[in-house]
């Protein structure tokens, strides 16, 4: 067996490219239980989303999880499905190509965006390869999750380590960090619940629910639980709200272990009995409507909120395709391309460098 994947054909003639690849979670390809299986078997089986022993879980996978979770999540996913698939993948891929607008712009010829899924298709290793045979000698990876984990953030690193160890002439490659406190990311998540008030008036509560994790990954160093009350509080800040007017909670947990705290589920049956007129629910952790925000939140939420007497429950979407997001986004991936691309005036700046050396040049031979 190669050690390498073989290399797309070469040319001097061509100019080198940047590419910037989007990495979102993933998706399985229908919402079918066929379909499901391998996904939840890739997904189920990367050692940063479940850290138990590795013999131990594989007969909980297979024996148990892969025989009863296809079928359930199949008929979760196909309640949120739409015509052109995946809700996730169908914004992820929007998101790609409203970036490339806006970055490409500036350089047209130069920069190559696309998107991948940690999990499913398409595939990081088949991006990866899209982007060499499109000369791509620079790679930018954007991770999609604004709160570092190890489950995600560091997964994608992992796969595009795992990727580049099979490639020959490798690309220079740049990881964006999390965006969690960032300025942009924060205004644009205020304006849309701003918009929402505009559009539907100010709830009475807001409830930030952020994607959990077991508890024993805080206790090991994951910044997770510290990114996602940092961006609460800089939210409630931008939204002008005291601490009683907001709720942060955990949701979509896993198995048997204890999780982040508070649940998700059990504020909203709290919540439920507070005889509030209005609950506003938006989730922070996640920048693409997906099965955890519409099916999770938007329906079961809502259900579990109304079964205890609550009244109106309002979902607040992702940021998705807005235009405030698109260009938070593209400014943070701006800033990872610096010292990559050159815009329009390429040439100019090259003169002047070129000119600050010769004048270095001539001064150094004035001194000998």
């Amino acid at each position: 067996m190669a050690r390498f994947l073989p290399e797309p054909s070469f040319s001097h003639a061509s100019p080198s490219k940047v590419g910037v690849l989007l990495v979102n979670l993933g998706s399985p390809d229908a919402p079918t239980v066929q379909a499901l299986r391998p996904y939840l078997k890739q997904f189920l089986s990367d050692p940063r989303v479940v850290e138990i022993p590795k013999a131990i879980w594989w007969l909980i996978l297979n024996g148990i999880i892969l025989n009863l979770r296809p079928k359930k999540s199949a008929a979760k996913y196909a309640s949120i499905w739409t015509k052109d698939g995946s809700p996730l993948r169908v914004w992820t891929e929007k998101q790609a190509k409203l970036v490339k607008g806006y970055l490409g712009e500036q350089y047209p010829e130069q920069l190559v965006v696309d998107y991948a899924m940690r999990y499913g298709n398409p595939s990081i290793e088949s991006k990866i390869m899209q982007m060499k045979a499109q000369n791509c000698q620079h790679l930018v990876v954007v991770p999609l999750y604004p709160q570092y984990a190890a489950s995600t953030s560091a997964s994608v690193f992992d796969e595009v380590s795992r990727v580049l160890q099979k490639i020959r002439f490798q690309p220079a490659l740049r990881i964006m960090a999390p965006f969690f406190d960032e300025t942009p990311y924060i205004d644009a998540l205020a304006q849309s619940v701003r918009e929402h008030w505009q559009l539907n008036g100010r709830g009475d509560h807001l409830l930030m629910s952020f994607h959990g994790v077991p508890k024993y990954t805080l206790d090991k160093g994951d910044p997770y639980h510290c990114h996602c009350h940092k961006t609460a509080r800089l939210l409630a800040e931008a939204l002008g709200l005291d601490a009683g007017q907001y709720t942060v909670a955990f949701q979509s947990r896993f198995g048997k272990a204890e999780w982040l705290k508070p649940y998700t589920s059990e504020i909203l049956h709290q919540l439920g009995k507070r005889n509030l007129n209005t609950l506003d629910v938006i989730c922070p952790g996640f920048v693409a409507d997906c099965l955890e925000t519409l099916e999770e939140i938007a329906i079961e939420g809502r259900d579990e909120y109304r079964a205890e007497g609550g009244k109106n429950y309002r979902y607040i979407p992702c940021l998705n395709d807005r235009d405030q997001w698109i260009a938070a986004l593209s400014g943070l991936i701006s800033r990872e391309l610096t010292g990559w691309l050159t815009s329009g005036r390429a040439d100019k700046n090259s003169k002047i460098q070129l000119n600050q050396r010769d004048i270095m040049a001539k001064h150094l031979s004035l001194q000998k």
